[in-house]
């Protein structure tokens, strides 16, 4: 289930980066941090904590709420 989750909020923050048309790198750059950990937290390999989640939500230019719909 933890797995489950951390995979579905990777794919939630690389569809709307996507939407946004930016890259890996400048999101990493947005949000203050390395452009390796996108691409982990993308790919569900990385759980992330509350502090990024906020950094990403603002580097998305979306509300934390939204970034964490998901289905």
């Amino acid at each position: 289930m933890n797995s489950d989750i951390v995979s579905k909020f990777g794919r939630r923050v690389q569809e709307r980066r996507r939407s946004l048309g930016i890259s890996q790198e400048r999101l990493a750059e947005l949000a203050g941090v390395h452009r390796t950990y996108v691409g982990m937290i993308e790919r569900g390999e990385k759980n992330i904590t509350l502090r990024n989640i906020a950094k990403f939500a603002k580097a998305l230019k979306m509300p934390i709420h939204d970034l964490l719909k998901f289905e």
